[in-house]
């Protein structure tokens, strides 16, 4: 059974480092930044820009989303962030979860939601994952990270 929270605690740090460290996804100076966002919220509570959902299973904290408004929008959010710890993977717990972020951004007024990733070969699964859930792939800036890494841009509607 999924329990989702979105009350950030000091240990979310080293759980939010943990879970991004496992997938494999991420290059190590990405990371920082990660953990970056969790500590502005801690520092900043709700004058934070930055919102986190937690899945937790038997206690165990094993997925987050970080989420926000994008400034001078009405109702236009972006998916910062979407991890789930690699022995939890392909269970079933980023649907739940990003079903239940899509809820609460509704519910704070939220309309569109973007979620950027890259073109690499090696985050096919992560754009696989996008188009299972609903989002339309809306743009692309081919060489944006480094000449043959692209930025993809996904869009959902609520």
């Amino acid at each position: 059974m999924v329990i989702f929270r979105s009350e950030v605690r000091p240990g979310d740090i080293e759980i939010v480092r943990d879970i991004i460290v496992s997938t494999g996804f991420f290059y190590d100076f990405e990371v920082p930044v990660a953990v970056e966002l969790v500590q502005d919220r801690l520092d900043l509570g709700d004058q934070s820009d930055y919102h986190f959902l937690f899945a937790e299973v038997d206690g165990m904290t094993v997925s987050y989303t970080c989420f926000g408004p994008i400034a001078a929008t009405e109702g236009s959010f972006d998916l910062y962030w979407i991890a789930t710890h690699n022995d939890y993977r392909d269970k079933g717990i980023g649907n739940l979860l990003i079903g239940e972020t899509h809820r609460i951004i509704s519910e704070m007024g939220g309309r569109i939601v973007i979620a950027e990733t890259s073109t690499l070969e090696k985050y096919l699964p992560t754009r696989h994952f996008y188009d299972r859930i609903g989002y339309t792939k809306e743009a692309q800036i081919d060489d944006f990270y480094k000449v043959g890494d692209g930025k993809v841009f996904f869009v959902k509607r609520l």
